[in-house]
């Protein structure tokens, strides 16, 4: 039986859930955790202030966050199976090694099958380490370094920054990087996150569900759009002339192509995340010394807006930022899930919390029933 309405293509506008961990408002740019505006968080939370929000639906204490930090320091260390492991696996994908590994690391878990509210806590804590410890390790080692001890006096930022590239990093790489986890910490139910609850649904362990949303994260049409970034970026030249930066956007649109990093489902304004990337990618150029990629970025957008009102996404500007930051584009995605996972699990603790199996229905468009049987000797 057909449902009395056509849904729109990819659930669009379909509420799903009620939820207490993200509010969206596309029309005002709004984006809140808990209640807690995006700009309040970026300018003054880290990351581990708002792992703690999302779990929690409130900000912590000083002692709240000190046990938060503690526990999360306890958890970085990898196991030495999985660094065998990492270094068994053929040259791929980040996302494919992030899929495979955070798989394994179910098998070296001590809550193991324990599912309780409290496992999966410890759970959701452990992974949130772990997974900042598995993308930073298996970028150094694909660049020829060897696997080091995460600092257990660093904070999350600062440690992933320095597991990835051996040294001590500055206090401007360290905030920009907690910025930068701050805002890709949730979405609503985001194709990965709602992927992630739905796996959760059937009460399958919360490395599985985590690993759902991971798979759906290396789809291009949710995850990689800040490497196009940096690509066309690449490709039209770090010492490119104006002429050539506009020749290669009104090429693009004569073409009818899309530019990379504008526009958003949910945002009819300027994705609010945006905001504070683009702010990144100007102090970390001019900290660098070189504001070419921020510049060119910039005029892209000046285009891009006044030919197509369309806005940067939270994509655009973290492309050039990472790049200043000197990490490997095809590393890019793979940081996402670095920060989403707080977010991922976050929701995973919630559908448990009042679970109900995620089965919906389809609006039938087949056949009309009922059709004839027609014996094989007369088609």
């Amino acid at each position: 039986m057909a449902a009395e309405a056509t849904p729109k293509g990819g659930l669009e506008d379909v509420v799903a859930t009620s939820s207490r961990i993200c509010f969206l408002d596309g029309d005002r740019g709004v984006l809140a955790y808990c209640g807690h505006d995006i700009h309040d968080l970026a300018r003054h939370a880290t990351f581990e202030e708002t792992c703690y929000l999302l779990w929690h639906g409130r900000l912590p204490n000083r002692a709240e966050l000190g046990d938060l930090q503690s526990q999360l320091a306890a958890a970085r260390p990898l196991p030495e199976a999985i660094i065998r492991l990492m270094n068994m696996l053929p040259p791929s994908d980040g996302m494919d090694a992030l899929r495979t590994l955070t798989s394994a690391l179910g098998h070296y878990d001590r809550d193991g099958h324990d599912n309780s509210p409290a496992a999966s806590y410890r759970k959701a804590v452990r992974l949130t380490g772990q997974i900042a410890s598995l993308v930073a390790t298996w970028g150094r080692m694909r660049q020829g370094g060897g696997p080091i001890a995460p600092d257990p006096a660093m904070g999350h930022a600062a440690n992933f920054l320095y597991l990835l590239f051996g040294t001590r990093p500055n206090a401007t790489a360290i905030r920009a990087m907690d910025i930068a986890l701050t805002l890709h910490a949730d979405h609503e139910l985001n194709a990965s996150t709602f992927a992630a609850r739905v796996a959760a649904a059937t009460l399958t362990d919360i490395h599985s569900a985590i690993v759902a949303g991971i798979c759906t994260l290396k789809g291009p049409l949710h995850g990689g759009a800040n490497a196009e970034v940096m690509k066309m970026l690449i490709e039209i030249g770090e010492h490119a002339p104006a002429e050539r930066i506009d020749a290669f956007v009104k090429g693009k649109f004569a073409r009818k192509e899309k530019i990379p990093g504008f526009g958003h489902r949910v945002y009819h304004t300027e994705d609010p995340r945006a905001t504070h990337l683009r702010q990144m990618s100007k102090e970390l150029g001019q900290k660098a010394g070189n504001t070419r990629w921020f510049e060119i970025s910039e005029r892209i957008e000046a285009l891009v807006k006044g030919e197509k009102r369309l806005y940067p996404n939270v994509d655009f500007y973290s492309a050039s930022t990472y790049y200043t930051m000197g990490i490997a584009i095809d590393l890019y995605t793979p940081i996402f899930a670095v920060s989403r996972i707080s977010g991922w699990t976050a929701h995973v603790l919630e559908q448990l919390a009042n679970n109900r199996l995620i089965r919906p229905r389809a609006d039938y468009t087949g056949p009309t029933y009922p059709q004839t049987w027609i014996p094989v000797e007369q088609r």
